[in-house]
């Protein structure tokens, strides 16, 4: 069928590149809920497995095929990786230890659309604010970047919550009546 060596070698590589890359997409839209997309996807990602495989088992005796499907296998872990960036689905929490307790910061944030719970805590040097901030993904960077902005010695940690129910905040997110820009 191809009679080109370096013809297959391309063909294979960008057949497995990609079929990762929406192998990684069908995964994290499985673990995000997304499971009709997700299913969606994986029927396009099987015809492509199954072509790009058989590409290679119709000629195992060439080495190169062999190469090219494990470098494209590799390629499309990244491809695939960097496309779920520029998606950035869902939504993000980041909790926030401020050093000192009467800063501004909550009302800041609250300006700019982020969702925010504020607290007092208690840190080994005296009293400190803690913040949990709700965020979709593709705002997380900004938010990190506004808080060093407000305070530079701010204690950051981050994690993907599982379930969101109930709140204002997520009511006007799905309304899209935050985040206008």
């Amino acid at each position: 069928m191809f009679e080109n060596s370096a013809t297959m070698i391309f063909i294979i590589l960008v057949i497995n590149i990609v079929y990762v890359s929406f192998f990684t997409i069908r995964m994290i839209l499985t673990l995000k809920g997304q499971r009709y997309l997700a299913a969606f996807i994986s029927m396009i990602e099987v015809v492509v497995y199954v072509i790009g495989l058989g590409l290679v088992l119709d000629n195992l005796d060439q080495i190169q095929n062999l190469i090219a499907y494990a470098v494209g296998y590799g390629i499309g872990v990244v491809v695939g990786m960097k496309i779920e960036e520029k998606l950035a689905l869902g939504y993000i929490t980041v909790n926030v230890i401020t050093k000192e307790y009467d800063r501004d910061l909550p009302n800041s944030l609250r300006t700019k659309g982020y969702g925010v719970t504020t607290w007092a805590a208690q840190g080994l040097e005296g009293d400190r604010m803690s913040l949990q901030i709700l965020t979709p993904r593709k705002y997380e960077l900004k938010l990190y970047q506004t808080i060093k902005e407000l305070d530079p010695k701010a204690f950051i940690i981050a994690y993907e919550p599982k379930t969101i129910y109930g709140g204002f905040w997520v009511k006007s997110v799905k309304k899209g009546k935050l985040f206008n820009e």
